[in-house]
């Protein structure tokens, strides 16, 4: 599910206070980068803060206002690149593409002039992390790499294929598919799937009936062919 750009505001500590990471699920804090601005959209640069990059994450806190955050997940970045080009961009920066539950429609990211409350973060599509030292781009673009590379993305897992062919069935115990386990059995030949017998049974019934109807409507056609 893709969540885009949201408000991030659970802090701990003293003054700014640092962001409050999901430990229990793994995530760990990777780099602290301060004196940051960010840009959301085409709106104006933030007042600098403190740029947090985690194995899961990016989040950038105000060092001014406690209420102030911002948080995008590593899944829902599709891009992430270095500008330097003036024209692109005034300042050095971190470039993101943020992908959206409505990246197939026009997307108003809003004029400067609007308040950042108004604007509806879930469909922000470009972020900028302006850093007040550029020498520093190179390793957090480094750093951005290495933690997509960290969260994938999720590939759905196909389903079982419960059709056994013949050659499964012949070659049964051999080691030759270790993803199914099959034994021999006088009073139930057909076999089983990871203990489920029921649905392999009838499954492989299936498969002979059907092998059962086809070799009839050969015979049909091979008795029609000699009556012509």
């Amino acid at each position: 599910m893709v969540v885009g750009l949201r408000q991030f505001t659970q802090r701990t500590g003293d003054g700014a206070g640092e962001p409050i990471l999901d430990t229990e699920n793994g995530e760990e804090l990777i780099r602290v980068q301060p004196s940051v601005s960010i840009v959301v959209g085409t709106r104006a640069p933030e007042s600098p803060g403190t740029l947090y990059i985690t194995s899961k994450q990016v989040v950038w806190l105000s060092d001014v206002d406690r209420a102030k955050g911002y948080v995008v997940d590593f899944l829902s970045l599709s891009l992430h690149a270095v500008s330097r080009d003036p024209e692109a961009y005034p300042s050095p920066c971190i470039y993101t593409q943020i992908e959206t539950e409505d990246d197939d429609e026009d997307v108003d990211e809003g004029s400067d002039n609007e308040s950042v409350e108004a604007l509806d973060l879930s469909k922000v599509t470009e972020m900028r992390l302006v850093p007040s030292d550029a020498s520093q781009l190179d390793n957090l673009f480094e750093i951005f790499c290495e933690c997509a590379e960290l969260n994938p993305e999720p590939i759905e897992e196909e389903g079982h294929n419960w059709v056994f062919s013949a050659d499964q069935l012949e070659n049964e115990g051999t080691g030759e598919d270790p993803g199914w386990h099959f034994f021999q059995d006088p009073t139930n030949p057909i076999g089983h799937s990871n203990g489920d017998n029921d649905l392999a049974n009838n499954v492989l019934r299936l498969q002979i009936n059907d092998q059962r109807f086809e070799d009839a409507e050969e015979m049909e056609q091979e008795n029609e062919s000699d009556h012509q």
